[in-house]
């Protein structure tokens, strides 16, 4: 679909310190940006959290063309539970194996050099290392659970206007034209839980497509978290967005925001 890409993906985290460390001296990200919140998010995709709030974005270039992580963390949360929601961020990168065996973490190596890893700190999301150099961006994927796939294609292929890649009984792979980067979802069989360390996806259109993408979601009967709003932030500026919630509870919710200039506006 003309004009939309995907923009990050949502962890939360408990340990900020650790964990940034983790993804810049590990997986050689780079800290993008960092804002601080007094409170809630009016677009409420911070899940049932009203506290205080930081968020980390963290990539390998520019929110303008890469697809970036956003590490939210809420102050006073010491630990998440992980679902079986979010399943891989798969990542193409040399050197890496030998950064975590510097550090004296834990992985596991399969044939070709591919490696998994989980974050040492909660909640422990995995990490898939391809032990190649990526051509552009090294983020790859996210693998998502879904409960029903036939559901799945209609909602993010049919509604959301991706395009599939693959697919079979058991899982499919979509993306937007315009991004080398993938979204797959599988079932494994088992239902979707999302417990605290739920994610979230968001996507970037343009301002005239989130009106009628909120109104063909919502014909469909599919549920809108958060109906179109503008987030004003001073300084910077002024975005639309909308908030869906997947018809599988794959993720939290997907944010679909105004493909403005991406770097230095706030998406909750």
């Amino acid at each position: 679909m003309e004009g939309r890409r995907p923009l990050h993906y949502v962890f939360k985290l408990a340990e900020r310190e650790k964990t940034i460390k983790f993804y810049t001296e590990i997986l050689g990200m780079k800290v993008l940006r960092h804002e601080e919140f007094e409170g809630g998010c009016a677009a409420t995709c911070n899940g049932p959290y009203d506290n205080a709030w930081s968020k980390t974005m963290v990539g390998y270039g520019s929110e303008d063309d890469h697809v970036v992580i956003e590490l939210t963390y809420n102050y006073g949360i010491n630990s998440y539970e992980l679902g079986n929601d979010f399943l891989l961020l798969t990542i193409k990168l040399t050197g890496v194996k030998e950064k975590l065996d510097a550090a004296k973490f834990a992985y596991e190596e399969y044939e070709g050099g591919r490696i998994l890893v989980r974050l040492p700190y909660s909640p422990g999301y995995q990490f898939e290392i391809i032990n190649e150099q990526a051509e552009a961006d090294p983020v790859q994927q996210v693998t998502l659970a879904s409960s029903d796939i036939v559901q799945t294609i209609e909602f993010w292929q049919i509604l959301l206007g991706m395009s599939i890649v693959d697919r079979n009984d058991t899982e499919v792979t979509l993306k937007y034209n315009a991004c080398p980067f993938t979204l797959r979802f599988l079932n494994d069989g088992r239902p979707v839980k999302h417990s605290t360390a739920q994610g979230r996806m968001a996507i970037a259109a343009p301002e005239k497509d989130l009106l009628p993408i909120q109104e063909v979601v919502n014909s469909a009967g599919y549920q809108i978290k958060t109906p179109l709003i503008s987030l004003d932030t001073p300084g910077k500026a002024t975005v639309e967005v909308v908030v869906l919630l997947d018809p599988v509870r794959t993720l939290n919710c997907i944010s679909i925001v105004t493909a403005h200039t991406l770097v230095g506006y706030r998406i909750c």
